[in-house]
This record gives structure tokens, sequence and C-alpha cells, in this order.
């Protein structure tokens, strides 16, 4: 398994915090995975950052996912794959934590994501 535990930026939490409050979205992986796949389908490759892991949010690989964590794992090697890098541990990690914390404030960002129906709608709407 390439990534055991997932914890959030202080940044992200706050944000995500404000989502669930927006959205009526009251489980953080459920946001998480929204997020992660949002970023995913973005075209660009999510710029290096340091992003810290300083908030008390944290949750195992398997919560993230839950029974699909494994299509997850599949979908970010396949990104890695894409975007030229090697598969490693590390990689997947920093690619995983990048694209969480973009996709987290592409939903934070968009004042229009304020009920599941407008996240729906927001996905489908991505690649027009």
């Amino acid at each position: 398994m390439a990534i055991e535990n997932i914890r959030l930026s202080e940044e992200a939490k706050s944000r995500l915090t404000r989502i669930k409050t927006r959205t009526g979205v009251t489980q953080w992986n459920v946001l998480c995975r929204w997020a992660f796949c949002l970023s995913l389908a973005e075209e660009s490759v999510p710029a290096p950052a340091n992003i810290p892991s300083d908030s008390n949010v944290e949750m195992k690989w398997k919560v993230f996912g839950g029974e699909h964590h494994e299509l997850y794992l599949a979908l970010l090697e396949q990104r890695c794959k894409k975007d030229g890098f090697e598969i490693s541990n590390e990689v997947i990690n920093e690619q995983f934590k990048l694209h969480l914390h973009r996709g987290i404030n592409y939903l934070f960002s968009n004042k229009d994501a304020s009920s599941i129906k407008d996240m729906l709608m927001i996905t489908l709407n991505m690649n027009d």
C-alpha cells in the first residue's frame, strides 16, 4: 500500500469545514474524495508545494477510499504515469497530497457549490 494515512493542512481543514456548512455533506472522506476527483479531472499537473500536515483531521487510506480505495489508488497511479512520474511510494504520496489539496481549493473557491446537486452540476460542466 502506497498511502497509509492522510492528514490535511489546517487551511484545508478550515476550507472543508466551510464546504461542509455550505453543502450539508458532513463526512470529511466524502468531501475529500470529491475534491481528489475534481483535481484528477483537471488536465494540468498540480504545482509543487510544501503542504503542511498540521491539522487534526487524519484518516486512514481505506477510510478515504471506502470500498473503492483500490480504484482511487489505481486512478492516482494512472495519473502519475500520464504526468510522467515514476511510480514510487514517495511520488504517490506527494501527488495525492497535491491533488487532494488542489481539489479542496477548487471546491472552496466555487461559491456555486452550495448543495450536493450543485457539486454534481459543477462536475458535469467541468470540461465544457
